[in-house]
């Protein structure tokens, strides 16, 4: 039903990206035009329009002029599953591999396109196996510019050069410059095209894969990581199938590491029963993370939109929202749903992400008397939402995500709430554990206990997500940010070395130069940002104000045209905002709300003019918790801004920052100046 049908091809498919067309270069002058054109209409997952058969035939064209004389591959339409894209051509010719992007009819070298072809290359860089070790040079060909630039062919450490842009007339010409310039090494093609690709996609590319079908194999690591999301994704399976033969009521609980692919598995889960592909058994995807599910929304339906213009239908964004929604919601309008209607859910296989945050049952009956929603609600949210799929009279299924050491907010009911409920209300329900939900940092121990006590209770292994997937450089990111956290010096210091080369983390005490090294670290559309912790109200003296609310579909998913975006380094994002998402860059900025000192660390709630004390265990645990959210939202690298402080405003003491400071540089982190 998710992977089983299907797996064999799916596999196939991640081990080879496919081209539509794929020949030598003497093969491909040997071949007639319109074979080669027929061969792209063929293997389109579109039907083909106008416009798109007329670039084809001028690309074809130009590409047969260009390579005259020159020995190699050529690859067209070249699969970039983790984008959900293609690239125009890929030719392989002495040593180097040329990403081709095609802009038919254009005069202008577009931002965004120079772009489009830099991620390209940057995709091949880092996921695809066989081009970790060659040079590779986006190429952009804008048909109708006027004249071309003489290309500065500028290699990065990666050997992944800076994009070069040419039109059609100068095309030949600038390949051959980057012949003679780049000292190429011998590549197969032939092994080069079968060559795995193994990509590590952020959970928003991981949504739009997902939505347009792709199987999670397709946009996952071909390792221990893929192979895990697999596992995980065919045993929920196989519990669905179960409870519909047997007509029983499940509830499953999923356990993972940080970034090992939680959201991912309940994505695939919920993309796979989704109900416009005509399922009998439709699914959706719950989260109380609102800029976690508004960001995707948004995501998968611009994304959906773009496809339908493709193929030359006319949509409007509102219907592909509306219908985006169907299977990814906010987990309180569907708990509402289920207080305003009797009846069972349309859905019989309901997905909660970070399924320990649910309300507990303060926190719920305190919000339903605010909101004169229920003035005497007595359950949990828990106990709601299970009682609300307990309707149905036949069968379903709740899986519940649950991460670990995150809880940043209170009235969080934790895995005891969902399996107290279980114990007290529910023990027709069949009940399926991850093995290490007793670790403690679950703290479910004493649940999973009392639960026993009561009913049968089946552990399984492959419930839990043991491998990182969150950073492709460096799976022990988490790790470092544990240590840093906990005080362990040597375990800090030792995890950093091992990540540092691949992985960048750098300390400075000008804002202005951790701007500077994450622009200059930020390739292509590479997204970067300003995060703080939501209690960092003395960054305001930087122009960081963490009170002015930022919207996070435009600080997450628009370009660097908008003032709005992340790209702009003006708005700062806070934990509640960035949990579960990801940028590449992060500049993490640390103010004294959570400072180091020779015991360890104290913890500090600014009010009115000053600083207090935070002494509640509960409220230190969020604030912890709130930075190892921060730590750990960049995938390439970070920088930390710690500011000097003024002596003349007793509420940014320098002595309230130089301490964190010391800290994090005697942990072996550099400091820019």
């Amino acid at each position: 039903m998710l992977l089983r049908s299907d797996t064999s091809n799916h596999r196939e498919f991640l081990r080879r990206p496919s081209a539509w067309y794929e020949a030598s270069i003497s093969d491909f002058f040997e071949t007639l035009p319109e074979t080669i054109l027929g061969r792209l209409q063929k293997n389109s997952e579109y039907s083909t329009l106008e416009t798109q058969t007329a670039a084809w035939i001028d690309q074809i064209s130009i590409l047969r002029e260009v390579l005259t004389g020159i020995q190699g591959q050529i690859l067209l339409e070249y699969s970039i599953p983790r984008m959900g894209k293609r690239i125009d051509a890929v030719v392989i010719a002495r040593g180097i591999v040329l990403a081709i992007e095609f802009k038919v009819g254009a005069n202008s070298f577009d931002r965004s396109a120079i772009d489009q072809v830099w991620d390209y290359a940057l995709d091949l860089k880092n996921f695809h196996e066989a081009s970790h070790n060659v040079s590779i040079i986006p190429v952009l060909v804008a048909t109708e510019v006027s004249s071309s630039p003489t290309p500065l062919i500028e290699p990065d450490h990666d050997q992944v050069y800076r994009p070069v842009r040419t039109n059609s007339k100068d095309f030949r010409t600038t390949i051959l410059q980057c012949f003679e310039a780049v000292l190429g090494v011998h590549i197969d093609s032939e092994i080069w095209a079968q060559s795995s690709y193994r990509p590590t996609p952020t959970i928003v590319e991981a949504a739009r894969a997902l939505y347009a079908q792709h199987s999670v194999e397709a946009i996952a690591r071909y390792d221990a990581g893929a192979q895990n999301l697999r596992l995980t994704s065919c045993r929920i399976d196989e519990i669905v199938d179960s409870s519909i033969k047997n007509q029983k009521k499940s509830i499953c609980f999923v356990t993972g590491v940080p970034g090992a692919g939680k959201t991912l598995v309940g994505l695939n889960v919920a993309t796979r029963h989704r109900r416009d592909v005509d399922q009998e058994t439709p699914a959706v995807f719950l989260s109380g993370n609102q800029p976690l599910v508004s960001v995707l929304v948004e995501a998968l339906a611009r994304d959906e939109k773009e496809r339908k213009k493709v193929k030359g239908e006319t949509v409007r964004m509102g219907e592909v929202r509306s219908k985006v929604k169907q299977f990814i919601q906010n987990v309180h309008h569907f708990r509402d749903a289920g207080l305003s209607d009797p009846e069972a859910p349309w859905e019989h296989v309901v997905i909660f992400d970070e399924a320990q945050r649910a309300w507990n049952l303060q926190q719920t009956a305190s919000f339903m008397q605010r909101k004169k929603k229920r003035p005497d609600f007595n359950q949990s949210e828990p106990e709601f939402l299970i009682s609300y799929m307990d309707r149905h009279k036949d069968w379903s299924v709740i899986v519940c995500l649950v991460g670990g050491g995150q809880e940043i907010n209170t009235g969080e009911a934790g895995i005891n709430g969902w399996l107290g409920a279980l114990e007290k209300h529910f023990p027709e329900w069949d009940v399926y554990l991850s093995s290490r939900l007793t670790d403690s940092e679950y703290d479910a121990e004493d649940a999973v206990r009392d639960i026993q006590r009561v009913k049968k209770i089946r552990f399984d292994d492959s419930l839990h997500l043991s491998v990182s997937m969150r950073s492709f450089r460096a799976e022990n990111v988490s790790a470092f940010v544990k240590a840093l956290l906990d005080c362990e010096v040597d375990t800090a210091r030792e995890t950093y070395q091992e990540l540092a080369d691949r992985y960048p983390i750098v300390i400075t005490r000008s804002l202005e130069l951790a701007k500077d090294w994450i622009r200059s670290k930020a390739r292509g559309s590479e997204r970067y940002g300003l995060l703080a912790s939501s209690k960092a109200l003395r960054l305001k003296p930087q122009a960081i104000d963490i009170r002015v609310e930022i919207d996070p579909v435009y600080w997450f998913l628009n370009d660097r045209s908008d003032v709005r975006s992340s790209y702009y380094l003006e708005d700062a994002a806070t934990e509640f905002q960035v949990q579960g998402l990801e940028l590449d860059w992060a500049c993490v900025n640390w103010d004294c709300d959570f400072r180091f000192n020779e015991a360890g660390w104290s913890h500090h709630d600014f009010r009115g003019t000053r600083w207090n004390n935070t002494n509640k265990k509960e409220n230190q645990l969020y604030l912890r918790n709130a930075y190892r959210v921060l730590l750990t939202r960049a995938r390439q690298g970070m920088v930390i801004f710690i500011p000097e402080g003024d002596d003349s405003d007793p509420t940014r003491s320098p002595s309230y920052y130089d301490s964190t400071y010391h800290y994090l540089s005697g942990l072996g982190l550099p400091m820019l100046s």
